[in-house]
């Protein structure tokens, strides 16, 4: 018998953290995979779909751009179509995302189960990250299932009164893809091309890698960040600052209004994510207020200043080698100048297994759904 189990996907972290699961599934003769692109970051997220490969079964028509409510009302009304017609017997959904909320929320009113991938993140703030804090929440309060990174996020969910019999911890399907994509890059020495703006790079000089997108840091927190990455290049001439810039015209006239004048800044589109992996891989340092470089960061052992006030991963501070720093100019370039002088400025990166992962969390998903769906309908697993 060949179960229908839908994945939901609309941005590129969702597809990179998504793609391993999705590859398992889609070997099974059992399930049924339909993989729904909601098309919240289209040009993005068509880099991942591309890279790895991904059976896409449906793309669904949401305008791009506009409002948050806007954006969630057109989403619901094309996964209220979409997921009434195909009527899963799974709903798979991932992170704290505009995508993850909305797939929740219309698989809930149709009284489809939903299976909530990096579920239990909790950074204690409702307003920061804003609004993914209160996205993920309320995806795990509308999920049958969570798939828990961390033991940290499986006691969240277990203090919030979730059945701990609903909830297995994984690792984070970030590790799979991040060690997946390294293992290529390391066997083949591939190196980006003559048509890369990587390739621009002096392997004799240190790289620093800048990405800073988040809604709540737009404005003041962005223009503070840029202007404390002005400051650092300013000061080391011989550093190079790669800062792959998101497609938000927000984030772009910010950014490049405040260092596109730097000959050590290098402004980028954003890279695909083999060309981000060994941009990852040959940083010296690496600024963030991303979620998923926090763990890729933590992953690689790279020294990591977080520019947020609050985080859900606090695996990355108890590592040692990462700093919250917000985005208050001085403590960014304090912290960073500190780094670039001495490596070890943070205290050395623990030694061992990343805390986010083996790179098995696929694996360990893809069993529990699997044994989930059986058991729910008493047949024999193939």
């Amino acid at each position: 018998m060949s179960r229908n189990v839908t994945m939901v996907v609309g941005t590129r972290p969702e597809a990179i953290k998504m793609a391993p699961l999705a590859h398992r599934l889609a070997k099974r003769s059992d399930i049924d995979l339909q993989l729904c692109i909601t098309g919240q970051h289209q040009e993005m997220l068509e880099q991942v779909i591309d890279i790895f490969e991904l059976p896409v079964t449906a793309r669904l028509n949401v305008p791009q751009g506009g409002a948050l409510n806007r954006l969630t009302g057109e989403m619901m009304r094309e996964l209220d179509s979409y997921l009434a017609a195909t009527d899963p017997a799974l709903v798979v959904v991932h992170g704290d995302t505009c995508t993850c909320f909305a797939a929740s929320l219309a698989a809930f009113h149709l009284q489809l189960p939903v299976a909530h991938i990096e579920a239990g993140l909790r950074s204690g703030d409702r307003h920061s990250p804003w609004p993914e804090e209160n996205y993920r929440r309320m995806a795990d309060s509308l999920a049958e299932l969570h798939l828990a990174p961390t033991l940290a996020a499986r006691d969240n969910l277990i203090a919030e009164g979730l059945p701990q019999a609903r909830i297995k911890v994984t690792g984070n399907t970030v590790v799979d893809a991040l060690l997946w994509m390294k293992q290529r890059i390391d066997s083949q020495q591939w190196q980006p091309d003559g048509a890369s703006p990587l390739s621009r790079l002096d392997s004799e000089r240190k790289i620093v890698l800048i990405t800073s997108h988040r809604r709540e840091n737009h404005g003041d927190g962005l223009v503070n960040v840029c202007r404390a990455v002005a400051r650092l290049a300013a000061r080391h001439a011989d550093v190079d600052f790669v800062f792959p810039v998101h497609l938000n015209p927000i984030v772009k006239q910010a950014v490049h209004g405040e260092l596109g004048q730097y000959a050590n800044v290098l402004l980028t589109a954003p890279l695909d994510y083999r060309h981000l992996v060994w941009l990852m891989m040959h940083s010296s340092m690496i600024l963030t207020d991303s979620g998923g470089i926090q763990e890729e960061a933590v992953t690689l052992g790279k020294p990591l200043l977080i520019m947020r006030d609050t985080t859900e991963r606090p695996e990355a501070l108890e590592n040692q080698g990462a700093m919250l720093v917000g985005t208050d100019p001085e403590a960014i370039y304090a912290s960073a100048h500190a780094i670039l002088q001495s490596p070890h400025a943070l205290g050395p990166a623990a030694l061992g297994p990343s805390p986010y992962g083996d790179g098995q969390a696929a694996r360990r998903i893809e069993e529990f759904i699997v044994e989930w769906l059986v058991t729910r309908e008493g047949s024999p697993a193939s």
